[in-house]
């Protein structure tokens, strides 16, 4: 997710559907079949077109798997994050909260390829899904069998945006309540953070940890090395890697996070916390655990709030509604 998912300074838990009767209802839409007659092979079109990308530019992995957590924890998995405006003028895009999210003209090139091949069939939202799933994949991660049928939506806000993105300093209480209300158990929501094992953070998410003192959870060695690359007086683009092993979806975060080497504030205290910390410990020494438990969370987190036909539709271009 990269540090995708913590980057605003405020957030509003309420704004999600909480009610497990409510993430039930969402999840009986999606089924893996959706498209087996009107785009059977989408699928594979999606996937080939990724890999090509990837090829070309790695860093495309961690981006597809970042915007997936942000389209989702912001009105839910509707490619709201796509639109170039919304209905009070603005984008979620605007928002502090997606500072660094890009690459979101991959979803408009896939989704040429998919209109090519089956036009007017298979929303934003469900190419937002497959593209994060597949740039897991590729990098090493659990392949995860997610549901399709995701519709988009209309709504699109700087303000919901920032509202809903949780900032990096959010403890691990309340990234157990925001992922408990996404239905996810104590393990799935400790281990929905391991996408931190990709891409990078800017240095606005974690300068707190280095100035003016050093958080004493931060190996010394390592602030210093953090440091060299976030200056005092950094960059708005200066930023450094989630993990030693960016580039790989792997269990090496965990291993990370024990070893003092959590880039962010909740990444620390993940390994410290009473509850969290055995969870941590265990995915350090077992990345099948690790790879499981991420997979069940991965496909409930791409299930939030799902829109129906009814209450949205499939875009003919990404960025905007029909």
């Amino acid at each position: 997710m990269a540090a995708a998912s913590f980057c605003s300074r405020v957030w509003m838990f309420t704004f999600w559907c909480i009610a497990a009767s409510c993430l039930s209802h969402v999840q009986a839409q999606l089924n893996r079949g959706f498209y087996s007659s009107s785009c059977p092979n989408v699928e594979n079109i999606v996937r080939s077109g990724l890999r090509g990308i990837v090829a070309r530019d790695p860093t495309a992995r961690a981006s597809m798997i970042r915007l997936a957590f942000h389209d989702c924890q912001v009105f839910g998995c509707d490619a709201s994050i796509l639109l170039k405006t919304g209905p009070d003028g603005t984008s979620e895009m605007q928002s502090g909260g997606n500072l660094g999210v890009r690459r979101l003209d991959i979803i408009d090139t896939l989704k040429a390829r998919v209109e090519a091949s089956c036009p007017e069939t298979v929303s934003c939202a469900d190419i937002i899904a497959m593209a994060a799933r597949d740039a897991i994949a590729f990098s090493g991660g659990p392949n995860i069998p997610i549901g399709l049928g995701r519709f988009d939506g209309f709504q699109a806000s700087e303000a919901a945006a920032t509202s809903a993105l949780p900032p990096a300093t959010i403890s691990v209480d309340n990234m157990l309540s925001l992922f408990g209300g996404m239905g996810m158990s104590t393990a799935e929501s400790v281990a929905i953070l391991g996408s931190h094992t990709m891409g990078v953070a800017h240095c606005a998410n974690f300068a707190n940890r280095l100035y003016p003192a050093r958080d004493r959870n931060l190996r010394l060695i390592f602030a210093n090395s953090l440091k060299a690359r976030c200056p005092r007086i950094f960059p708005s683009n200066a930023f450094a890697a989630l993990d030693t092993s960016n580039f790989r979806f792997d269990n090496a975060y965990f291993r990370n996070v024990l070893n003092g080497r959590g880039l962010l504030s909740i990444d620390s205290e993940l390994g410290l916390h009473p509850v969290t910390g055995p969870i941590v410990a265990n995915f350090a020494s077992n990345p099948s655990a690790f790879f499981n438990f991420f997979s069940s969370a991965f496909i409930k987190l791409t299930s939030s709030n799902v829109l129906s036909s009814s209450q949205g539709e499939v875009r003919l271009r990404c960025g905007s509604s029909n």
